[in-house]
């Protein structure tokens, strides 16, 4: 039997793939935040904490379709929010900065 090949191009799913969840407060609780297809590479993820895009972001998980893995991605990104800060000295939100305290493993 011949299989039908995919309708999704293989390079979309062939990449990592960020995604927030997000503390919306005691009435909403916590949510994964829907995002354009476009806005889920790592850069992206980072340019959009630091512009305040995430009011409370509580974890972050990356994960790759074309390869058939997934992780916990919050201890990786608290660091690169971290190191980028120190760089570009770049004012953080309060909430931003107790994710970077509560999740980095390395300290800047």
């Amino acid at each position: 039997m011949r299989s039908s090949p995919s309708i999704v191009p293989a390079d979309r799913l062939d990449r990592d793939i960020y995604l927030v969840l997000e503390d919306f407060g005691v009435r909403a609780s916590c949510a994964w935040r829907e995002t354009d297809e476009a806005d889920t590479d790592l850069e992206t993820i980072l340019r959009h904490l630091l512009s305040g895009q995430y009011a409370y972001p509580v974890r972050i998980v990356c994960f790759n379709p074309g390869e058939g893995w997934s992780r916990d991605a919050t201890p990786d990104v608290a660091d690169a929010l971290a190191q980028r800060a120190t760089d570009i000295d770049v004012d953080i939100p309060p909430a931003l900065q107790d994710f970077i305290a509560a999740n980095a493993t390395s300290r800047f």
